[in-house]
């Protein structure tokens, strides 16, 4: 167990040191002649925007990850019936063959829309220091050694003498990363160094072994589809997150104006920055510091075991651009044109296209793009901090927002 909480240890320190070094600023700052008592002091409908955004855009990207995560879990129970019909011999290899297949799609298509998701990170997901978030996905504080020894003690019912509760596990144990490793790692050797073996690992059969990952992925989706769930309640709630900004500027609500929710909203943007472009792509580049010193590290990428890092980072740029655009309603590129920055709406919703294109034409994983072709990697990388850049410059002064804290500052 020591090694495992050293392991999570040396994970923080790596994660605040990202943080650190694309913040190197603590304080928020604003856009250039910002005035908290002022806005845009245009006619311009913020009230609709934020109707927009929240009903149009980020509603319908919850409860599209709760439907996803629902179907996760039966198809993970149904791959781990097919391992159990093996073990009982009453089943067939290529039955197994076959749901493995269905439920690693859907971890694909789960991950797609958390992906997009956790581009609109507000309320019930930044709350108790993000505790629901991490609990559906804690990357980058994952560890496999750590979910190796909790297939183990799911299937014992215990840990340290108390009954299992996956609810009190925490996060690097659990949710979509945990997931990644239990249904693409086709090594069934457990992934701790050899003087901290979980206990009674090597004595199973392989097959016993395989139950026991899909008995416990079969958990690990449950309790994803259980935090979707309270995400879903908490935001819909009659006095949940999303009246609450709908409801702006009235009497007792926390956002003293519409224009305060509008930033709160805008602050979601930012997302782009530090995770995806930080931490999803220049840390494995060697921009900042990996555990591979300054150099391209492809074991560091996001999702290594399902090579699904390319998506992710597609999906990021597809939220943002549903809450840039307003994905067919009222967007922040309609607020840039009401106060005449046209360009910078242009620009931004442009730029976000380009760099989804140039995603989609790389025809292999990250992890082997950053060894084959860093260039690819590293204009990907350039289009979205210009993507980024903008947010943090032309964005912010047009529309009198507060830049928050997680972006004041920027080193690649």
């Amino acid at each position: 167990m020591l090694y495992i909480k050293n392991k999570l240890f040396v994970f923080a320190l790596l994660f605040l040191f990202l943080l650190s070094a694309c913040n190197q600023e603590t304080s928020s700052s604003a856009g250039e002649g910002y005035n908290p008592d002022k806005d845009t002091n245009t006619q311009f409908n913020q009230l609709a925007l934020i109707t927009n955004l929240t009903d149009n855009v980020i509603s319908p990207a919850y409860q599209t990850f709760l439907t996803q995560a629902e179907r996760q879990t039966q198809l993970v129970q149904d791959y781990c019936q097919a391992e159990k019909n093996i073990l009982d011999q009453t089943g067939e290899q290529q039955a197994v063959l076959t749901a493995i297949d269905a439920a690693q799609v859907q971890w694909r298509n789960t991950m797609a829309a958390w992906q997009q998701a956790e581009l609109m990170l507000l309320g019930p997901l930044l709350e108790q220091d993000g505790l629901l978030r991490n609990n559906i996905y804690s990357w980058p504080i994952q560890n496999s050694c750590a979910v190796d020894y909790d297939v183990l003690y799911f299937q014992t019912g215990e840990v340290n003498g108390k009954p299992y509760d996956i609810t009190q596990r925490t996060p690097s144990r659990k949710g979509l990363g945990a997931l990644d490793y239990l249904l693409f790692n086709q090594d069934l050797n457990h992934s701790c160094d050899a003087s901290f073996a979980p206990t009674g690992w090597s004595n199973l059969t392989d097959q016993n072994k395989r139950v026991a990952r899909c008995n416990f992925a079969t958990e690990v989706a449950s309790d994803i589809q259980n935090n979707a769930e309270m995400l879903v309640q908490q935001w819909l709630a009659l006095d949940g997150y999303a009246n609450k900004l709908k409801q702006a500027g009235t009497t007792g609500n926390e956002f003293n104006t519409e224009h305060d929710a509008v930033n709160r909203i805008s602050d979601a943007l930012f997302y782009l920055d530090s995770s995806t472009k930080d931490g999803k792509l220049a840390t494995p580049l060697g921009i900042f510091a990996n555990e591979c010193g300054s150099t391209a590290c492809p074991q560091t990428v996001e999702s290594k075991y399902s090579q699904n890092s390319l998506a992710n980072i597609l999906n990021n740029l597809i939220g943002f651009e549903k809450l840039l655009t307003g994905n067919g309603g009222l967007g922040f590129t309609d607020y840039l044109l009401d106060v005449g920055d046209d360009s910078t709406a242009t620009e931004m919703a442009n730029n976000v296209t380009n760099t989804i294109n140039a995603i989609n034409q790389v025809d292999s994983s990250l992890a082997n793009e950053l060894t084959n072709n860093p260039e690819q990697i590293e204009q990907i990388h350039n289009n979205v901090k210009n993507i980024t850049d903008q947010l943090k410059t032309d964005f912010i002064t047009s529309l009198a927002l507060e830049l928050p804290a997680t972006s004041a500052g920027d080193n690649d």
